[in-house]
């Protein structure tokens, strides 16, 4: 038997090591910084607006500044929020930057990361800044235009809690945003306007052709007013109180103006009459937080009464009533006198999305009613 020699076997090539894929590095660092700047713009909604502290994301910034190889993210956070333009011109009070500040430190010397000076030199700038009665929020619309109001530091001011922006405000104009259609090219009322966050939204994004502001109170309507002016419209009562030659001005300014006809109206709800509201012509007519004491309840319900009904040959318009169900008894209330002088009413679906930074955990609910 012949012996064969043994055979050997070609050493094995050791596969070397897959270096790192420069496209999937690339495409982890672009899903990284998209991450952080949906962060960072979460942030600045919720600063320009001034949400209560509580509600913004803090758990996720300390789980980025964690993960984070520098402080980039904070400086964006920075500039998007105190140190943004309309947070220079139409700053939130002093008290609020200064305690978004103070938080922002904390998380960041919670790193142990060095001190970053932009956020001690923006804190000393607020420190030695003066404390104001009113104070501005800015509200970013899905087109990133802005509504920007001045406001009350208090809950009550002057007699009236008409200077502040309330839940269900925001939440109607979120609705409208999500419901253009109703008030496009139609005509709007809206009864206790407050200092306008919602009509300045529907007014902004909506398109409708005429819309009409209305309160009763003359601080409020001040406030209105400027609030307005501020954003870049010109209602018509303003124009109609100036000089004749002041007036012709305004007029030759406002020429190439394609926004709504504007008009704000002092509406005493115990004496406005049918005849007042058919002339505004209205085929929407909304409200916002105004069911939250029965004295004001009947006298709104009053004023649905006077509205056109359908059976005097003119149109009844829509009706959107939203406020937040504090009492639950008073809520019952509202459903039964509505019941009681015969408008039905529907209860509209909630919204999924929580853009403009109302209590999201609040009851918040929206009636149609059937004038």
């Amino acid at each position: 038997m012949q012996g064969g020699g043994a055979r050997q076997e070609a050493p094995r090539m050791e596969e070397q090591e897959k270096g790192p894929d420069p496209q999937e590095e690339e495409e982890e660092e672009e899903e990284e910084e998209g991450e952080a700047g949906r962060l960072a713009l979460r942030f600045q909604r919720g600063f320009l607006s001034a949400q209560r502290l509580p509600c913004f994301p803090w758990a996720d910034l300390e789980k980025k500044l964690k993960t984070s190889k520098d402080s980039s993210l904070l400086l964006t956070i920075l500039r998007e929020t105190v140190l943004h333009p309309l947070c220079l011109k139409y700053p939130p009070s002093v008290k609020y930057r200064r305690c978004f500040l103070s938080e922002l430190i904390k998380k960041h010397e919670a790193t142990g990361a060095e001190p970053l000076d932009q956020i001690y030199e923006s804190l000393a700038d607020v420190l030695n800044a003066e404390e104001s009665a009113n104070f501005y929020k800015s509200y970013l619309l899905p087109s990133e235009e802005a509504i920007t109001l001045g406001e009350s530091m208090a809950i009550i001011s002057q007699g009236t809690t008409g200077l502040v922006t309330w839940d269900a405000g925001l939440y109607l104009a979120e609705w409208a945003l999500e419901n253009p259609a109703l008030f496009t090219n139609r005509s709007i009322l809206e009864l206790g306007s407050g200092i306008g966050l919602t009509g300045l939204a529907i007014c902004k994004a909506c398109h409708p052709s005429k819309y009409t502001f209305s309160d009763h109170h003359p601080c409020v309507l001040q406030k209105l007013l400027e609030n307005i002016r501020l954003n870049g419209f010109a209602p018509e009562s303003d124009i109609c109180s100036c000089s004749p030659a002041k007036l012709d001005t305004q007029k030759a300014e406002l020429a190439g103006f394609e926004g709504p006809q504007i008009s704000v109206t002092e509406l005493d709800w115990s004496l406005v009459t049918k005849e007042e509201l058919a002339g505004l012509s209205s085929d929407v007519v909304i409200a916002a937080d105004v069911v939250y004491d029965p004295e004001l309840m009947h006298s709104l319900i009053r004023v649905l009464q006077k509205l056109p009904s359908g059976l005097d040959g003119k149109k009844a318009p829509e009706v959107y009533i939203a406020f937040t169900v504090r009492n639950p008894d008073t809520y019952h209330c509202f459903q039964t006198e509505l019941d009681k002088v015969g408008i039905k009413w529907q209860a509209v679906p909630c919204l999924q999305k929580n853009m403009f930074p109302y209590d999201p955990h609040a009851k918040i609910t929206l009636l149609r009613l059937f004038i």
